[in-house]
């Protein structure tokens, strides 16, 4: 039973009493599995283009690209402080423990291992002057193994206080000029595929409301310098996840569950929750892409490439499906016409056509399944990493859709559904291009394309008690699952993200 406090807290997010029935009723029954029918590959869901193809297209963007209206939308507002999860756990150990270590691990993933390679880090200059500015000298603490010293100074307010940051606001690579952030490295990014009409370049990230002005200031610090580098202007914007799209947190028995002042607990609604940034922006091309998932100058070369590749080839998908659609609202169209859409809609926009209903003519339904937001979705070989991929799914209907799909959608302990996410050939590395207008220019809205039943739940602890936790369908997968999906493969070059502070190690980021 919700009190007036309770409906008072609700309305001033922007939510409905009915929504949060909605949500506890959802911890209640779950969320169905997504139930594959097969992993998507090369020729079976997944496009690959060879070199003569790549070139076409990549020049066909840099002819075409200047007519377009380009935004770069960049999910920012993940935390830093998962990335040093094994220097959290040292420390407690360094705490309980006291005196020297003695290190018996040295894999790449190590404590070990980052502390040997410390001097390699972007950061290291800046963790080096803070120390030196509080009185520590930390090639002393090196040599003496004073670990903890240097740990906290990097972690800790009292010095970079990188544990509270967000990763775009770390520094990531080392340059002969210096070093750069990660947000440094998406402006770099955005000069050179996402500059549209009057060489204007739009960039928007999506914030925690904590770090917002943070992030303003590094812009404003960097924006002049780069756009007089790149004879470019920069449009930079932000937004925070809305406050509607938080959702109610329960205990294990499914009860709302209260703060200490009586008040509903509410937690983010995860990334999911970017459509309604999404829906906010009217842009004809949209490139998605993490935060984390950025190279040095060196590798850049193939990211430039295939961004332009998967642009192109979303830009004349869409002119031929505009053209369909424009002849489809014909008062006479022709059966060879009927058929030449069908064909087009099964082979290059992987659109199964075989849900039609009974008083649907052919026409008003080649309308309605070619009438939406068109995404183009880099996929990358599998090499193990943990994470979504590329499916083709069937609906409770028997209709079969490209999806991407999270191994937390799948059931694995049914033998088929576990043998078919093995077989699965590629990997989503979050690498998407996105049409959102309609053909008469119009923005869709992007909620009404929405899966409701693809959200996620999962055992959180909060002030040391156990509680479920609730997501809306992801950005990628349940939130996109009625757009028209296009996988491409591009080069494993291309996706080189930063889970863990040592992966600024590997040769990809040096």
């Amino acid at each position: 039973m919700l009190t007036k406090p309770d409906l008072d807290l609700i309305k001033s997010k922007g939510i409905s009493p009915d929504l949060i029935s909605s949500h506890i009723q959802n911890f209640k029954t779950g969320f169905p599995f997504a139930y594959l029918q097969s992993a998507a590959s090369v020729g079976h869901g997944i496009v690959r283009f060879n070199e003569d193809e790549i070139k076409e297209l990549t020049d066909y963007f840099e002819s075409k690209s200047k007519e377009k209206d380009i935004l770069k939308f960049v999910p920012a507002s993940g935390a830093a402080s998962r990335m040093f999860k094994h220097l959290f756990e040292f420390r407690d150990q360094l705490i309980k423990k006291q005196g020297t270590y003695e290190f018996k691990n040295h894999d790449f993933n190590s404590v070990a291992y980052f502390f040997e390679h410390l001097k390699d880090f972007a950061f290291f200059q800046d963790l080096k002057d803070i120390m030196k500015f509080n009185g520590r000298d930390i090639e002393e603490c090196i040599k003496n193994k004073d670990y903890l010293s240097i740990i906290n100074f990097l972690l800790d307010s009292e010095g970079l206080d990188y544990a509270s940051l967000p990763k775009g606001l770390l520094k990531f690579h080392n340059y002969s000029t210096g070093a750069r952030l990660a947000i440094e490295e998406h402006l770099i990014e955005g000069a050179i595929y996402a500059k549209s009409k009057q060489s204007l370049v739009k960039i928007h990230f999506t914030v925690s409301p904590e770090h917002l002005e943070k992030f303003q200031a590094f812009i404003n610090m960097l924006q002049e310098h780069y756009e007089k580098q790149f004879n470019i202007k920069y449009e930079v914007t932000f937004s925070i996840q809305k406050p509607s799209t938080d959702m109610v947190a329960v205990d294990l028995k499914n009860q709302p569950l209260r703060n200490e002042k009586g008040e509903l607990i509410f937690r983010p609604g995860g990334h999911g929750a970017l459509i309604e940034n999404l829906n906010d922006i009217d842009t004809d091309i949209i490139f998605i892409k993490n935060i984390d998932n950025i190279v040095p100058d060196r590798l850049r070369e193939p990211t430039y490439q295939y961004k332009k590749l998967i642009a192109a080839h979303l830009m004349r998908l869409q002119e031929r499906c505009f053209r369909y659609l424009k002849k489809l609202l014909e008062a006479q169209i022709s059966e060879e016409s009927i058929n030449e859409i069908e064909k087009y809609a099964r082979e290059k926009l992987w659109i199964d056509l075989s849900d039609q209903k009974l008083n649907e003519s052919r026409s008003e339904y080649l309308y309605r399944k070619l009438n939406r937001p068109i995404r183009i979705c880099g996929m990358v070989k599998n090499e193990g990493e943990p994470g979504g991929g590329p499916f083709w799914v069937l609906n409770k209907e028997g209709t079969k859709s490209l999806q991407i799909v999270e191994s937390s959608q799948i059931d694995l302990n049914d033998p088929q559904q576990k043998e078919i996410m093995n077989k699965s050939t590629h990997f989503n590395p979050v690498d998407l291009v996105c049409g959102i207008r309609d053909f008469e220019g119009n923005k869709f809205d992007l909620r009404k394309f929405v899966d409701p039943k693809t959200g996620f739940i999962s055992i959180k602890s909060q002030n040391g008690k156990e509680l479920k936790a609730q997501e809306l369908p992801g950005l990628w997968n349940g939130a996109m699952a009625n757009w028209i999906t296009v996988f491409v493969e591009c080069p494993i070059i291309t996706f080189n993200p930063v889970k863990t502070i040592n992966d600024l190690l590997r040769d990809q980021h040096r």
